[in-house]
C-alpha cells in the first residue's frame, strides 16, 4: 500500500474514531507528510519502510537544525502511524519498535522583564477599535497566562467580572477557572463596550470574545502576528510570541512569592514537573541579582 493512502486513513481514524483535537491531527499530518516525501524519494512502499529508513529520516531532521523536542514529536507521530498500520494489517512488522527517542534537553523558557511588559502593553492605541481589542488581549494573556488556543476560544460568557475570573478550556478539553486582574478586566470591559460592537457587523450575535476587523473569531496565527508586530514596535530584545507572555506570567508570580502548586493550577499543567522549569528561571534571576549587588560576589 502507498504511504500517502495509509496516512490519509490514519488521519481519518485519529479524527473520527479517536476524537483527537484538530491541532493534534494537523501536527500528525505535517510530520507524516514529511516522512511520506522522504519515503517517496527512496521509492519505499509502506511495507518496505524499515527501521534504517526511519533512523535516516530522523537524522535528516537534525541536519535541518530541528531541536530534539521537534524530532521527538516526529517520532511519536511515526510510532502512532505504524502502530495503526500494523493493527490494520497493512504491514507485518512495526519498524518503530526499539527505536529510541532523542534525549530532550529542557531549555529555560524565554520571558519578558517587568519593564518590557509595561512597554509592550503601552503599544496599542486603545482609542481605536483594533487598538482597544489588542490592548485587552495583551492584558488578558499577561494577567492569566492563557495559551493562545485558549485565548481565541474564549466566549464573552466565560468572563465573570464580578468574581474576577475567566473560564477556559485547556488541553484535553479540561476546564479551569483562572483569576484575572483588575487592569485586564477594565480593558476587556472597555473593549466590549466601545470596540467589539463596531467590529462585529453582521456577526452581532457572535459569542466569541476576541474577533477580527470583519467580526469573525481571531485565529491563533492572527494573534501571533499581532503580538509579533507589537513586540517589534516595543523594541523588545527577543521576538515576542504568545507563549512568552505565558512564561512571563508564571515567572513574575514565582518571583513575587507565589507557590508552585498555585501556578500549576493557573497554567493548567497536568504534572507539576512541567511547572518546575520556572523555578530554574527564578533561580537564575536570583543569581544575577546576587552577583550584581552583593559586595563580595
Amino acid at each position: 500500500m502507498e504511504i500517502a493512502a495509509a496516512i490519509s486513513s490514519f488521519l481519518t481514524h485519529a479524527k473520527v474514531e479517536k476524537g483527537l483535537s484538530p491541532n493534534t491531527v494537523s501536527a500528525y499530518r505535517r510530520d507524516l507528510m514529511k516522512f511520506c516525501e522522504f519515503a517517496q524519494k527512496r521509492k519505499r512502499t509502506l511495507e518496505a519502510a524499515s527501521r534504517d529508513d526511519l533512523v535516516d529520516f530522523l537524522a535528516g531532521l537534525y541536519r535541518q537544525h530541528l531541536e530534539s523536542k521537534s524530532v521527538a514529536r516526529h517520532l511519536v507521530s511515526l510510532r502512532n502511524f505504524f502502530r495503526f498500520a500494523q493493527i490494520q494489517e497493512l504491514i507485518s512488522a512495526d519498524p518503530t519498535i526499539n527505536l529510541e527517542s532523542p534525549k530532550i534537553r529542557r531549555s529555560l523558557p524565554g520571558y519578558l522583564r517587568l519593564e518590557e511588559v509595561e512597554k509592550l502593553l503601552a503599544q496599542p492605541d486603545a482609542k481605536t477599535p483594533l487598538g482597544s481589542r489588542d490592548r485587552a488581549m495583551l492584558e488578558v494573556l499577561y494577567s492569566t497566562g492563557l495559551r493562545v488556543s485558549e485565548l481565541v476560544g474564549l466566549r464573552v460568557s466565560d468572563l465573570d467580572t464580578k468574581v474576577g475570573c475567566v473560564r477556559c478550556i485547556g488541553k484535553g478539553d479540561k476546564e479551569r477557572i483562572v483569576p484575572i486582574g483588575k487592569k485586564a478586566l477594565g480593558m476587556v470591559e472597555r473593549y466590549l463596550r466601545d470596540a467589539r460592537p463596531k467590529m462585529l457587523g453582521k456577526f452581532a450575535g457572535s459569542p466569541t470574545l476576541f474577533v477580527n476587523r470583519r467580526g469573525k473569531p481571531l485565529s491563533r496565527v492572527g494573534v501571533w502576528k499581532i503580538l509579533s508586530a507589537y513586540g517589534r514596535r516595543a523594541g523588545l530584545r527577543v521576538a515576542l510570541t504568545p507563549h512568552m507572555l505565558r512564561h512571563s506570567f508564571a515567572t513574575h508570580l514565582l518571583e513575587r512569592g507565589a507557590d508552585l502548586r498555585s501556578v500549576q493550577l493557573m497554567l493548567g499543567h497536568a504534572d507539576i514537573s512541567t511547572t518546575q522549569i520556572y523555578t530554574h528561571v527564578v533561580e537564575e534571576r536570583l543569581k544575577q541579582i546576587y552577583k550584581a549587588h552583593h559586595p563580595r560576589a
